[in-house]
């Protein structure tokens, strides 16, 4: 069901999006598509949440994370697998590993989202701190050299790619009409999901990408043409601070996606704050970051848009700051 791209990789097709939803029946929800009244008056068109944080995990990783461990060969599978996380990604691996009956470890830094690491730990895998996000990758290979364990990595792997898409699937079988979709962009799996199943069903559909402006990695590797590293920085969307878009992710966005909108701390606590004031949504900084570009009146809108809030695990206590 893939098709090859250069280098020997593999490119995620609507087929196999559409067997990853299929897969993810009763494990992943098919979050609500839900109207949004305030931000539809601004912005004069339709706009639509997508609510990945009630996903079960609080954000829509577990589509990828799940859809990588279930075609991984049961042999291998029970060697255990590992992976590294800035939070959410770690939740849904060790999520799946217990749904799949295998043993998982996350790596993570030190300084990660307490209601990140506790929910690495409630999902019960094995959980190793690192001190900085920069270890986090090298730590992670030297686990599984060691320990013979499957590296499920974040967003570079096309069954993630293809499990994130499955969010693109649903938005576009929930609202045809759809013209525009607002993603967040961490190291691109999910954009590069939703870009690959939406451009598929809807030829043209407008996906915007919308990062911190603190860590642009979207905005240069479209300038540049590939995957180009931005200095690491420090934002309140953690979930959206890898330096540099993952090859893959690219591979399958970069036909598809010609916009990124940067957006800085301050908007994002608006779109906080505006979502839990206006529809009473917890939304983590990361998740908001779509109605934080909307707010900062830097992109222009022609069109029915869907914005994906892509998670809701956010410390109470910086929740609490933010909304008040």
């Amino acid at each position: 069901m893939y098709t090859t791209l250069a280098e020997g990789a593999v490119r995620v097709t609507l087929e196999e999006v559409r067997e990853a939803a299929a897969a993810l029946a009763g494990v992943a929800l098919r979050t609500p598509l839900v109207a949004a009244p305030g931000l539809s008056k601004a912005m004069g068109v339709p706009v639509r949440l997508k609510c990945e944080q009630l996903q079960s995990v609080g954000a829509f990783k577990i589509r990828g994370a799940y859809t990588a461990l279930r075609r991984i060969p049961e042999a291998d599978r029970r060697r255990g697998v590992i992976t590294h996380s800035s939070g959410n990604h770690g939740q849904a691996v060790a999520s799946a590993a217990r749904l799949l009956g295998v043993s998982a470890v996350v790596v993570m830094p030190r300084g990660a989202s307490a209601v990140k690491i506790e929910g690495v730990r409630r999902h019960g895998a094995e959980l190793v701190l690192v001190e900085t996000s920069a270890e986090r990758e090298a730590r992670t290979a030297e686990l599984a050299a060691a320990r013979g364990l499957v590296v499920i990595p974040p967003y570079e792997h096309p069954a993630v790619i293809a499990g994130q898409g499955t969010c693109g699937l649903e938005i576009v079988e929930q609202w045809p009409e759809v013209s525009t979709i607002l993603v967040p962009v961490g190291g691109g799996g999910l954009i590069a999901g939703i870009a690959t199943a939406a451009a598929a069903l809807r030829p043209g559909i407008r996906i915007i990408g919308v990062e911190p402006a603190a860590v642009p990695k979207l905005s240069a590797a479209l300038a540049a043409g590939r995957p180009t590293a931005v200095p690491r920085a420090e934002s309140l969307a953690d979930g959206l601070l890898p330096p540099a878009l993952g090859r893959l992710p690219f591979e399958h966005l970069k036909d598809v996606v010609r916009e990124a909108v940067a957006v800085s701390d301050e908007e994002i606590t608006a779109a906080v704050r505006l979502l839990y004031a206006v529809h009473g949504l917890r939304v983590e900084p990361s998740g908001a970051a779509t109605i934080a570009a909307m707010l900062s009146g830097r992109v222009s809108l022609t069109g029915p848009t869907a914005a994906v809030l892509s998670g809701g695990n956010v410390d109470a206590d910086l929740f609490f700051r933010l909304v008040h």
